[in-house]
């Protein structure tokens, strides 16, 4: 068996898959992050009814991953390598960024397991790029390496917002209040950025903060609220709100498209890709992908997928552990 895991900052997935066959899910289990003290806790939970010790393991994590460490974003708990490896009885475990995960299952998907916004033309030659917009807004690209694609894990969700529309302008100058303060496109581009958003909407209309969105207890899901509201019709101000932040999102997946000349595909992952894929195709996600300037066709021209396997960075760790130099296997 091989262990994978994808770690964020809301929940902690893990996984055992059939080394001959990472796409074999033999067992899965979610955990929520911050009921735990540390990683290795929720390891020992997951594998206590185990007989068998993996043959190899690899982890995403939701954060920047620096010789074999990571604190995870929106965590109080850190992950070493080098522990895990020692209480998993291995030599080494991998430890990559989750969008790099993510990148590293793509090539395991068929086609029912993307749909297909934009067919484009696609080279299959090209680099490819990865957007996942949840808890955080993760990013990664895959480049060339001869026949191989190389996944690369960057923290490009934490760049500057960069508006797109003069309403965005306005958005920004609201997060920013009376300071300079950096605003990263994550607190535009995520749950909470969507919720950052619809605040920013209730502000224009001269609306009063409903009660459920400042819930002190952290137990309301206050971004399937906001979509949720704005799905069904019965909120106005959110309905604008997922408009804008599929623009945003649209924007963003462009941006990282010209960063990694992605003309070999661009694929937009993540749990809200896949709950509002038809929101984000009605609220302009296409028009603000292609919108380049000079280089417009050139994003036409790409293909953009949304990934529809929830599970992709669990297979992309499962693929990544199978490596011969990360654990036993092979």
């Amino acid at each position: 068996m091989i262990l994978a895991g994808d770690i964020g900052g809301t929940h902690a997935r893990l996984a055992l898959f059939r080394d001959s066959d990472h796409r074999s899910l033999t067992r899965h289990e979610v955990f929520s992050s911050d009921e735990f003290s540390d990683f290795e806790s929720i390891l020992e939970r997951f594998l206590h009814a185990e007989s068998d010790a993996p043959r190899g393991a690899s982890f995403g994590v939701a954060g920047p991953v620096r010789e074999g460490r990571s604190l995870p974003v929106n965590l109080e708990w850190a992950i070493d390598s080098s522990r895990v490896a020692t209480l998993l009885g291995l030599p080494v475990v991998g430890l990559i960024n989750d969008l790099e995960a993510a990148a590293w299952g793509l090539d395991a998907l068929d086609s029912g397991d993307l749909r297909t916004l934009n067919a484009g033309v696609p080279d299959p030659s090209g680099t490819r790029a990865i957007i996942a917009a949840g808890t955080g807004l993760g990013q990664a690209g895959l480049a060339r390496d001869g026949d191989t694609l190389v996944p690369i894990a960057t923290e490009g969700g934490n760049s500057g917002f960069a508006p797109a529309t003069r309403e965005q302008v306005h958005l920004l100058a609201f997060l920013r209040g009376d300071t300079d303060a950096h605003v990263s496109t994550e607190e535009v581009c995520s749950g909470y950025g969507l919720v950052n958003v619809y605040r920013w909407c209730l502000h224009e209309a001269g609306c009063s903060e409903p009660s459920w969105l400042q819930d002190p207890s952290g137990e309301t899901d206050v971004p399937a609220l906001v979509s949720g509201r704005a799905e069904d019709g019965s909120d106005a101000e959110a309905a604008r709100a997922l408009a804008i932040f599929s623009e945003i999102y649209g924007s963003e997946a462009g941006n990282l498209a010209l960063r990694f000349m992605a003309t070999g595909g661009v694929y937009v992952a993540g749990g809200m890709a896949i709950k509002l894929a038809d929101s984000l195709v009605a609220g302009g996600f296409l028009d603000a992908f292609f919108s380049k300037g000079r280089l417009s066709d050139l994003l036409r021209s790409m293909p953009v997928h949304i990934v529809l396997n929830g599970s992709v960075a669990l297979i992309g760790a499962a693929r990544h552990a199978a490596r011969a130099e990360i654990g036993d296997a092979s």
